[in-house]
């Protein structure tokens, strides 16, 4: 009861994933949580003020995490950032749901007659008023949220005790057994353009580059080569719905990798910021992240400057490191 539909994907807050087509895809829980936040104000612009408070809420983080999370979610649901089919950017304002929202509807229940929302939750969803963020919703569509995102996180929560937990010896043993790759490995995906006009996408391929240059020459560190990495950059902002649509995990396991780094380029007037992650590919948990702001002046001494910086941070990060 608790499944929505946002544009052509199935929404199913309590177990975390999202479906379409008979693909299925695992969502973090705060981007979960951006997603129905986003979803319960839909066609509305958010600010990013709206979001920190509601995603965030009692986190301390500021908005570069905003950034990234919608740039997650624009991954996972295939979404072009020049011509939305689901969040829009509004420069200076926020972001906007533009994919139509209803309640999710099985067909085979639908033929054999078999509501799977009910009435006074449908009536909820479509006399919802929305047209201001900051304005309490109809209570019918804020439980519905927030029980699923309370779902969500439960459920989350249980994930990772299970997999940081101890295992007693024979679940131990099996699993020891799967292939793991090297700890001590990383990819580097193709940063992300996220200038208003899109007009830096050879400033963030050439930072790219230059990560992967820095970061193989650390020994002990297994680096793929940017052949391998740029192969992935149309999964990652995919040009349409055709184009398969690959997780972290994806595409670490494909490069057998046990970290990925991924990032996003942003310019304002003339300076330059460089958001950097590291992803942990087991559990997509975040294990390191920066912000680098520059002066936009000299492209090559820029990209030098802040590879050199993120990969003394992350040689810091991978030698305290032990292999497993």
């Amino acid at each position: 009861m608790t499944m929505i539909r946002i544009g052509a994907w199935c929404v199913n807050p309590a177990s975390g994933q999202i479906s379409r087509d008979g693909e299925t895809a695992r969502v973090e829980v705060r981007t979960m949580r951006l997603l129905l936040c986003l979803a319960e104000h839909a066609g509305k612009v958010v600010s990013s003020d709206d979001l920190l408070n509601q995603v965030w809420s009692g986190v301390f983080v500021n908005q570069d995490s905003v950034y990234q999370a919608v740039a997650s979610l624009r991954r996972l649901l295939g979404d072009d950032p020049k011509q939305p089919a689901y969040i829009e950017t509004v420069p200076r304002l926020g972001y906007r749901l533009v994919a139509t929202v209803s309640p999710w509807v099985d067909q085979s229940a639908a033929q054999t007659g078999t509501p799977l929302v009910s009435d006074s939750a449908q009536a909820s969803l479509a006399t919802s008023d929305t047209c201001d963020a900051q304005k309490k919703p109809s209570a019918g569509i804020r439980a519905i949220f927030m029980w699923a995102a309370g779902a969500a996180l439960g459920l989350a929560l249980v994930g990772a005790f299970l997999l940081h937990g101890k295992f007693p010896n024979g679940n131990h043993s099996t699993s020891a057994a799967i292939a793991s790759p090297p700890q001590k490995s990383m990819a580097v995906l193709p940063f992300l353009d996220l200038t208003d006009t899109m007009s830096q996408e050879p400033f963030a391929d050439g930072m790219t580059e230059e990560l992967i240059d820095k970061l193989s020459k650390i020994p002990g560190l297994q680096v793929p080569p940017p052949t391998s990495s740029f192969s992935f950059k149309s999964k990652l902002w995919p040009r349409s719905h055709g184009n398969p649509q690959l997780t972290i995990a994806d595409i670490a396991k494909t490069l057998g990798v046990a970290y990925v780094l991924d990032g996003s380029v942003r310019k304002s007037g003339a300076r330059v910021r460089v958001d950097a992650r590291l992803i942990r590919a087991d559990n997509g948990y975040v294990v390191w992240s920066e912000t680098y702001d520059r002066p936009f002046g000299d492209i090559l001494m820029v990209q030098d400057d802040i590879a050199g910086e993120v990969t003394k941070a992350l040689r810091t990060s991978i030698e305290a490191r032990p292999d497993h």
